[in-house]
C-alpha cells in the first residue's frame, strides 16, 4: 500500500461468503483493490475473477509471496484457518479470517500470539458485532440498565439444506459440525453482548443421527457470577425461515433481538424503552450491511484510523466449544 494508494487485498476461497460479501463489497470501494483470488477449484476462481475484474488467479503460496499485497481474506474450510493465517502473518500480511480463527483453543492462541508478534491486524468474521441493534442491546447490558443478569439465551437455527457427501462440512477432522459452524457466532453473540463473562461449567447434548458430525447442539453454561446461559444451534431446522436471536433477562429489565425489544422496570411496571434503529441504506439486508461495517472496520485498523484489536477473547470462546464436545462425549457437566 502506497502512502495514498488503495489497500491491496487477496482473497483465498471462492465460496458463498466470498461471492455474497467480500468480493462485491470490496470491489466497490475506492480505497481497496482486490488484486488476486485463490481457490482449489480453478474454474470457479476464473469465473469469479472475470465477474469482479480480479486480475490474477493463483494458488495461496503464490499470493503470499506478492510483496506489495497488504491483506489476505481467508474464506477456506475451518481446519485450514490456523496454518494459513500464521503463514500470511509471517509473510507480513494483515488477515481477516472467517470464523473460527482455528479449530482448537491452542491453535487460536497461536494465531493471537502471531498477530501480537508481527504487529499485523487479525480480524474475525463475526458481523453481528456490527449490527446496530446488537450494539444497542449490548449498551443496555453493559450500562447495567437491566439490573443484574440472571439468564441469557441464544440460538442459530438454519433450515435443512442438502450437503454433498464429500463436503468438508461432514468431516469431523475439518470441524464441520453445527457446534462450530453455527455455535461459534451464536455463542459469541451471547458472550460479546454480556462482556465475555467467565464460564465456570458447560453441559452439552449433541445430535448426529447417521452423520459423522453433529447437526444440532444444546448447551447450558453457567458463569462465575451465577448467570445461566443456554444455547441451541442446528442446521436441520424445519421452518419457513432461519432463526437467529439472543435474549437477556435481568432484575430490572430484559432485552431481545431480532427485532430489538428492550423493557425496563419504571415505577414498578415494565416500560418499552427500545431505541429506534437506523435502516440499512438502499434496502440492503441487515446481514450484508453488518458485513459492510465489519470490512470497513478491518480497513480502518489497517490504515490506523482505529486502534488494532487482537481477538484474544476467541481463545476463551474456543475453550467453551471444546468443553461442550467433551461434555457431550462424557455425558456430564465439565469445566472449560
Amino acid at each position: 500500500m502506497s502512502e495514498n494508494g488503495p489497500i491491496r487485498v487477496g482473497i483465498v476461497g471462492a465460496g458463498a461468503i466470498s461471492q455474497v460479501v467480500h468480493l462485491p463489497i470490496f470491489v466497490e470501494r475506492e480505497d481497496v483493490e482486490v488484486v488476486a483470488l485463490a481457490d482449489r477449484d480453478a474454474h470457479k476462481a476464473e469465473m469469479l475473477s472475470r465477474r469482479y475484474s480480479v486480475p490474477i488467479v493463483m494458488d495461496t503460496d503464490e499470493m503470499l509471496s506478492i510483496e506489495d499485497l497488504d491483506a489476505v481474506i481467508l474464506c477456506t474450510p475451518n481446519h485450514l484457518h490456523e496454518e494459513m493465517a500464521i503463514s500470511a502473518l509471517d509473510a507480513g500480511k494483515h488477515v481477516l479470517i472467517e470464523r473460527p480463527l482455528a479449530t482448537t483453543s491452542a491453535g487460536t492462541q497461536r494465531v493471537v500470539d502471531k498477530a501480537r508478534e508481527t504487529g499485523k491486524v487479525v480480524s474475525i468474521g463475526l458481523p453481528h458485532r456490527f449490527r446496530p441493534e446488537v450494539i444497542a442491546l449490548r449498551s443496555f447490558v453493559q450500562g447495567e440498565e437491566l439490573g443484574d443478569l440472571h439468564a441469557v439465551r441464544g440460538s442459530w437455527l438454519t433450515r435443512t439444506t442438502p450437503v454433498a457427501k464429500t463436503s468438508w462440512r461432514k468431516d469431523p477432522a475439518a470441524a464441520g459440525g453445527a457446534l462450530v459452524d453455527l455455535g461459534i457466532p451464536a455463542l459469541d453473540l451471547c458472550l460479546w453482548t454480556t462482556d465475555f463473562p467467565v464460564i465456570s461449567s458447560v453441559a452439552c447434548i449433541l445430535s448426529r443421527g447417521n452423520d459423522a458430525v453433529e447437526h444440532s447442539a444444546t448447551l447450558l453454561l453457567k458463569t462465575e457470577e451465577g448467570v445461566a446461559m443456554t444455547l441451541e444451534v442446528s442446521n436441520r431446522y424445519f421452518a419457513a425461515e432461519d432463526r437467529f436471536y439472543v435474549r437477556v433477562m435481568g432484575t430490572e429489565g430484559s432485552g431481545s433481538l431480532p427485532p430489538l425489544e428492550v423493557y425496563r422496570q419504571v415505577g414498578g411496571r415494565p416500560m418499552d424503552v427500545t431505541p429506534r434503529q437506523p435502516r440499512p441504506r438502499g434496502g440492503e439486508n441487515p446481514y450484508t450491511n453488518a458485513y459492510r461495517r465489519l470490512l470497513d472496520d478491518f480497513v480502518r485498523q489497517i490504515t490506523g484510523l482505529r486502534d488494532v484489536a487482537v481477538p484474544k477473547e476467541q481463545v476463551a470462546l474456543m475453550k467453551v466449544i471444546e468443553a461442550a464436545y467433551r461434555s457431550a462425549e462424557e455425558g456430564r457437566e465439565v469445566e472449560p
